[in-house]
């Protein structure tokens, strides 16, 4: 590289000191509690759109013993619309090991982190790292991006091994044990890299000549930045068409039933779901098939698959029911229960028009 070895890192430290972000909501704290909820809420969500969800979040369960004290239900109705429940239930079960086997307070190091729910290795460095000052090194999806860039490492990420060689390549360009003597380096290392993956060195035309690294890139001097990192595998998508049963009442109620789990939208109140149109009517009292009212398909987008959702409206009796697994929820109830974010659109649109 033609540099130092701490070289590196310090120019990541100084560049995030003046040029990183330093405005995000759980930024400038050391609660372990506040930063751990932010780097859930960050994986798979961009900053926008957590920065909502945080406020309410805290507003809701300020503390790791408020969030443990929640119902599995509250806590999914505040990530409502979030995406990727997997993420909420893991942090309420988080919450609860937290307070019912250290007390309530987070461990300090990244090894320890790690045996929590939902908390992998970069996460748990994450945390252990801005909020203990613990020299470990991240690795999400942007640091992944800056370190194979930065060391034009080309082998496949796609494979285990490559993988945990990438780990080490990564641990290598941390503070050293000198520069991390000043309390705030590895604080200011970590955010850096994260901030370098999400505002410079970015997955299309990366701003190179504003990088504080450029010198050091061997994928810069290259003139390819964008061939890295190497990843072979691809995600097979698939699709799937799901008839959805929006039964309702004059009074705004809608039936709503908790889906299982596994499945998709596991754990989460839904409308009931259906896979055609005969299997829909066939769910239906005879009186019914005639006061049905189609609304235009929706095309939601998950990560693996399109679901291809085709929603049926019909008004029902005040007395009646739907099915054996729901139950009415009046609008103010619906509103605050953890509901997929099509089907909460869908609703909110319908108790606009």
């Amino acid at each position: 590289m033609g540099r130092a070895k701490g070289s590196f890192a310090a120019a990541v430290v100084h560049w995030q000191a003046s040029h990183g972000r330093n405005d995000l909501p759980w930024q400038n704290t050391q609660d372990p509690y506040r930063v751990w909820l932010s780097e859930i809420m960050l994986q798979q969500t961009q900053v926008v759109t957590v920065r909502e969800y945080f406020a309410r979040f805290l507003n809701r369960c300020p503390d790791v013993q408020a969030l443990a004290a929640a119902s599995l239900d509250d806590v999914l109705g505040l990530w409502s619309g979030l995406g990727y429940y997997t993420r909420a239930r893991n942090l309420h079960r988080c919450a609860q090991q937290v307070v019912a086997e250290f007390g309530g307070e987070f461990p300090r190091s990244a090894e320890l982190l790690q045996t929590l729910p939902g908390i992998g290795r970069s996460t748990a460095a994450a945390i252990s790292s801005l909020c203990f000052g613990e020299r470990v090194a991240i690795l999400d999806a942007n640091v992944k991006r800056v370190v194979t860039r930065v060391q034009g490492f080309d082998a496949d990420v796609a494979k285990a091994a490559n993988e945990r060689k990438l780990w080490e390549v990564a641990t290598a360009l941390i503070p050293t044990a000198a520069e991390a003597k000043d309390a705030r380096a590895m604080q200011r290392y970590t955010q850096g890299m994260m901030d370098l993956g999400a505002t410079v060195c970015l997955p299309k035309k990366p701003l190179c000549l504003l990088c504080p690294v450029q010198p050091q890139c061997v994928a810069a001097a290259q003139g390819q930045p964008e061939k890295y990192p190497v990843r072979t595998r691809t995600l097979k998508r698939s699709s799937q068409s799901i008839w959805l049963l929006w039964a309702r009442r004059k009074d705004g109620a809608v039936w709503l039933s908790k889906r299982p789990t596994p499945g998709v939208w596991a754990g989460l109140y839904c409308l009931p779901l259906m896979d055609s149109e005969d299997a829909l009517q066939a769910a239906l009292p005879r009186k019914l098939h005639s006061a049905v009212t189609a609304l235009p398909m929706v095309l939601h987008v998950l990560t693996h698959k399109d679901l291809y959702l085709h929603p049926r409206v019909v008004d029902y009796p005040a007395s009646a029911s739907v099915d054996d697994s729901g139950q009415w929820f009046l609008p103010e109830q619906w509103r605050a229960a953890g509901l997929p974010a099509p089907i909460r659109k869908l609703l909110e649109q319908g108790a606009d028009a």
